[in-house]
């Protein structure tokens, strides 16, 4: 099958089951209900660019299983090229949406990330899990397919593990094993984009010890099995649902969440990736972040992208130069391509994978995170001092309002400046929707906490090596340890 086209996509949305409820509400169409239409708007752009000659050589490429031409979405990163085309490529559809497409993104590391996981499991173990992952992957890229990404479990009381939990349901789980699959109850939450896609990939939530290896699952299934219900979960632009015009100012683009509640899920054994072998679930998701956090920069520059021109757009309808802000603009400038370049940076002295699969640099990846979780927030407040208190107070007219046939001429004569009223607000409420609103991706804990990547590059620091270098060039041979910890 060739690539599809956005409304090849959205009939094949609009053939699943509905099992996604918001607000009371069970949702029969996802393509057309005001809680999803954004974000499949959005992703359906994808398979707009992928078939526009201006994009296709960044968003396909060639897969290296059949030859054929497929969504990059769907490819395996083999070299440091393929990864700084990830982070190119998310720069890019921020730039074209407005917002997220974690409906892509997640899956596509999901299945990068088990693909390696596979292998090596396979070579300890003699399984087949890497054959069951390859005959999949040649499936979803022959359909095209979107495949969303879960990690995240509920967890419970976090001073416990898994199997310590009074409820086993915390964190999903195996609760039967039969020939033909497995059976899986719990859930999966804050998953992105799910409501865009066609399957989703699950990963363990974290790494397991022997008690906790029933937690140890990974597989895929189509986004309306049987059993799974799905929950959107709220998110700010929820309160203006009803808005028309320029309240939403991103009509093509928005990003949704849910929550997964899986009850004895049955999964086919050919799409099982992991069953119980909790001495690799630390490596799944280790080779989950590393893509994840170097490419999340580029997604979180072109973030950027749209709030600078947004600001500037309100700066020069209320009268200013954008003169006038160069100091913060170029502080704007270096949040971006620091994220962007480190991203790039931790692709470029990344490593191959015995399988194949590249893995950026550890430490770098994981640096990038930090700064994910900083960077685009100072970006933000640096939008909303150049636009001005008309796109951060949120003391705007709405749409409705402004247009209103009895004093919308009142309206719109009190909010023109330097441009037409409509051109002013219509920015304004773009800076809104980049910093506070639902144009906004999870930069804190998007793709794991900060406080976490922390941990991965202290372990990756090489303290000692460093101490080492400075004890040759300040000429010492005397050993100085590090003090024991007082207790």
């Amino acid at each position: 099958m060739a690539l599809k086209t956005a409304e090849e996509y959205k009939e094949s949305l609009k053939k699943m089951r509905p099992n996604i409820y918001k607000f009371g509400e069970l949702i029969q169409d996802v393509t057309t209900h005001k809680a999803t239409r954004n974000t499949i708007e959005g992703h359906s752009q994808i398979f707009s660019a992928q078939n526009n000659p201006e994009y296709t050589e960044l968003l396909t490429t060639t897969s290296h299983l059949t030859g054929e031409k497929i969504s990059r979405y769907l490819s395996l990163i083999q070299s440091s090229e393929d990864m700084i085309a990830n982070s190119k490529m998310k720069r890019l559809l921020f730039q074209l949406t407005g917002t997220c497409t974690g409906g892509r993104c997640v899956g596509w590391n999901s299945i990068n990330a088990m693909w390696a996981t596979t292998f090596d499991l396979d070579k300890e173990y003699g399984t087949d899990y890497h054959q069951r992952l390859k005959n999949w992957l040649i499936t979803a890229q022959k359909n095209d397919i979107t495949i969303s990404g879960a990690l995240t479990d509920p967890k419970g009381d976090r001073t416990k593990s898994p199997s310590e939990q009074k409820d086993p349901d915390m964190s999903l789980h195996i609760v039967e094993v039969r020939e033909d699959g497995i059976v899986v109850r719990g859930a999966k939450v804050m998953i992105c984009g799910v409501a865009a896609s066609n399957e989703i990939f699950i990963l363990p939530g974290s790494a397991y010890k022997e008690q906790d290896k029933d937690y140890a699952v990974s597989f895929v299934i189509p986004r309306d099995i049987e059993g799974l219900t799905i929950v959107e979960t709220r998110r700010p632009s929820d309160t203006r649902e009803e808005e028309e015009g320029f309240d939403i100012p991103v009509k093509k683009g928005g990003i949704t969440q849910a929550y997964l509640f899986f009850e004895n899920v049955f999964v086919p054994r050919e799409r099982v990736f992991m069953r119980g072998e909790y001495k690799h679930t630390l490596s799944a998701v280790m080779n989950f972040i590393l893509p994840y956090r170097a490419a999340i920069g580029g997604c979180v520059a072109g973030q950027g992208d749209v709030k600078i021109g947004a600001a500037i757009l309100v700066a020069r309808a209320n009268g200013l130069s954008s003169k006038v802000f160069n100091d913060k603009l170029t502080k704007m400038y270096i949040n971006n391509e620091t994220t962007f370049g480190v991203g790039i940076a931790a692709a470029v002295l990344g490593k191959k994978h015995p399988s194949g699969v590249w893995q950026p640099d550890p430490l770098l990846s994981n640096v990038n995170k930090v700064h994910v979780a900083t960077l685009p927030y100072e970006t933000s407040v640096l939008a909303q001092d150049i636009a001005g208190g008309i796109g951060e107070t949120g003391c705007m007219p709405s749409s409705k309002d402004f247009f209103d046939p009895k004093y919308g001429h009142l309206v719109q004569k009190y909010l023109k400046a330097c441009s037409s009223a409509e051109s002013r607000v219509k920015a304004a409420r773009l800076v809104e929707w980049a910093t506070i609103g639902a144009g906004v991706p999870g930069c804190m804990h998007g793709g794991g906490s900060p406080d976490g990547a922390k941990l991965v590059i202290r372990a990756n620091a090489d303290l000692e090596k460093k101490v080492q270098i400075a004890k040759r060039l300040a000429g010492i041979e005397e050993e100085i340890p590090d003090p024991e910890k007082k207790k």
